[in-house]
C-alpha cells in the first residue's frame, strides 16, 4: 500500500517577481480561476511566467507534469499561418489533445469556414477564437487564457462561458483566465486581483 499525496494545487508561484509582478506567492487548484486587474497590472506577464514563456527575475513557478497550455497568436509572428496549420502545430505539443472537442468548438464558434485562411486575414475576434479553441482542446493540465472574450460576439462569449462553467467542476485540470474583471456567472475556484 502506497500513500498517495494529493496536491491541493496544480500550479503555484513562490515569491515570483518580474516586471509589474512583485513577490507573488499564490496557488491555483483544479477548476476555473481568474486573474483580474486594470491595464498594466501584470495579467499577461503573470500568464507568461506561469507558462515559462518568460523567466522570473526572482522566485519560482511549480508547474504540473501534465503540461501548461499557453499561446499568444495576436502578434505578427503568426500572420502567415493558416488556422488549420496553427491547430496542427499545437496538436503535436499536447499529448491529451481532444480533436473531437476542437471540431465541436470550431463549428459552434463558426471557425470551420476559416480553416485555410491565414491569421492576418481574420478579424480580431476570429483570430482570438483560434487561440481559445486550441486552448480548450489542448487537454493540458493547466490552460492559460488571456482575455478570451475580447472582440467576440455575445453568442461566442456564451459558448466559452458554458465550457468554463462545466470545467469548473473538473478535479484534475485547471483553467486560469486573465481579464479585467471576474465574471459572476462562472463558478470560480480562486480569484487573484492584481489591482
Amino acid at each position: 500500500y502506497d500513500d498517495v499525496m494529493l496536491t491541493p494545487f496544480l500550479i503555484q508561484t513562490q515569491a515570483l517577481t518580474h516586471g509589474p509582478i512583485h513577490n507573488l506567492s499564490f496557488s491555483w487548484p483544479a477548476g476555473v480561476s481568474w486573474i483580474c486587474g486594470d491595464e498594466g497590472k501584470g495579467k499577461t506577464t503573470l500568464l507568461r511566467l506561469l507558462a515559462g514563456d518568460v523567466q522570473p527575475t526572482a522566485g519560482t513557478v511549480t508547474a504540473p507534469e501534465g503540461g501548461v497550455f499557453w499561446v499568444d497568436l495576436q502578434g505578427p509572428t503568426h500572420d502567415a499561418t493558416t488556422v488549420q496549420d496553427c491547430w496542427d502545430t499545437l496538436r503535436g505539443r499536447y499529448p491529451s489533445w481532444n480533436e473531437a472537442l476542437l471540431q465541436d468548438l470550431s463549428k459552434e464558434l463558426n471557425m470551420a469556414e476559416h480553416l485555410e485562411k491565414r491569421l492576418n486575414m481574420l478579424s480580431a475576434g476570429s483570430r482570438r477564437k483560434v487561440m481559445v479553441v486550441a486552448a480548450l482542446a489542448s487537454g493540458a493540465a493547466v490552460t492559460l487564457l488571456d482575455q478570451p472574450f475580447a472582440a467576440l460576439d455575445f453568442g461566442s462569449i456564451r459558448i466559452i462561458k458554458e465550457f468554463l462553467s462545466d470545467a469548473a467542476a473538473h478535479t484534475s485540470r485547471a483553467w486560469i483566465v486573465a481579464d479585467y474583471e471576474a465574471p459572476s456567472d462562472v463558478p470560480l475556484a480562486r480569484v487573484l486581483n492584481l489591482d
